[in-house]
């Protein structure tokens, strides 16, 4: 909807003893074009970043635990689970959050990865939180974390294994939104196991190891796809193959085979002359697909 749909009419601060509070009286026009008089509080407490922290092969994060005042007055402990995360305070996110993590974690951060922004609270909160991953070794600890006793903190730090993380978000024991999307978007996007599509090519005497390959595929979740279900079409063929994530190559004599093999060499896919030789196929890995 445009911005002409709205007009404020008045502004009025309430409190900026922490931060802004301020009440907006504003029109809204509706769908059917009538325009309506409202009236909302709005708490301005400048826009966040957040990041969490995990270890790939070993198959962890890094989360704290800190005490949360509106939590405890809304029937809770008040000690959540969290990633790390700060307000920007005019520094840009990817800065802010490396300050943050370290602060609180006690880890240094190399590389991030932005994934995406979200206003976590819009019907009457105006941050926007930049939210990160980022990978982590036992050699990028540089102390001790808990973040800064001046402004008040007293932070635990947590690393846990990332299944058990998960399972206490089922449990209820974590209950940070911020922490859930961000263990949700890990578990979608890089640790869980990804179902293959693995073409199988060789000659027609090799119809036994190539069944056999199949349904070891199919067992451990994949999809296999004999060459000669490939079309021969150049342009299609093509498609066909962008669609795949390796090449098992069944050995014996057979020129379609070494051409399809060829093709996908060109399209950077592997290559491989056993099951257990494809990225991820027989495990957890997510394999780089180089031609995406």
């Amino acid at each position: 909807m445009p911005t002409a749909s709205v007009r404020i009419t008045a502004e009025q601060l309430l409190s900026d003893n922490w931060y802004l509070l301020k009440k907006y009286s504003f029109d809204l026009r509706r769908r059917d074009g009538s325009w309506q008089a409202q009236t909302r509080e709005v708490y301005d407490r400048g826009n966040g970043a957040t990041i969490l922290l995990y270890n790939r092969e070993r198959r962890t994060v890094l989360l704290i635990r800190q005490f949360r005042l509106p939590t405890y007055v809304n029937d809770h402990d008040g000690y959540l689970i969290e990633t790390a995360a700060g307000l920007l305070d005019n520094a840009s996110p990817e800065e802010r959050i490396r300050l943050e993590a370290e602060e609180e974690t006690g880890y240094r951060v190399g590389a991030v990865e932005k994934v995406y922004e979200a206003f976590m609270s819009p019907g009457s909160v105006t941050e926007r939180l930049h939210f990160f991953l980022g990978e982590y070794s036992p050699d990028d600890r540089i102390g001790d974390g808990g973040g800064l006793a001046e402004e008040g903190e007293d932070i635990e730090v947590l690393e846990l294994g990332y299944q058990q993380a998960l399972d206490m978000v089922r449990s209820g024991e974590i209950v940070d939104g911020k922490t859930i999307m961000l263990l949700q978007y890990l578990e979608l996007r890089l640790l869980s196991p990804r179902r293959l599509t693995v073409l199988l090519v060789g000659p027609d005497a090799a119809g036994a190891a190539l069944e056999q390959c199949a349904a070891a595929l199919v067992e451990a979740g994949h999809v296999p796809l004999p060459g000669r279900w490939l079309a021969q079409e150049a342009g299609v063929l093509h498609e066909q193959l962008q669609r795949c994530d390796a090449v098992l190559r069944i050995p014996g004599p057979c020129a379609r085979a070494d051409r399809l093999v060829a093709l996908g060499q060109a399209l950077g896919l592997p290559i491989c002359a056993a099951l257990e030789d494809i990225p991820g196929a027989l495990a957890g890995a997510t394999m780089d697909r180089k031609h995406r």
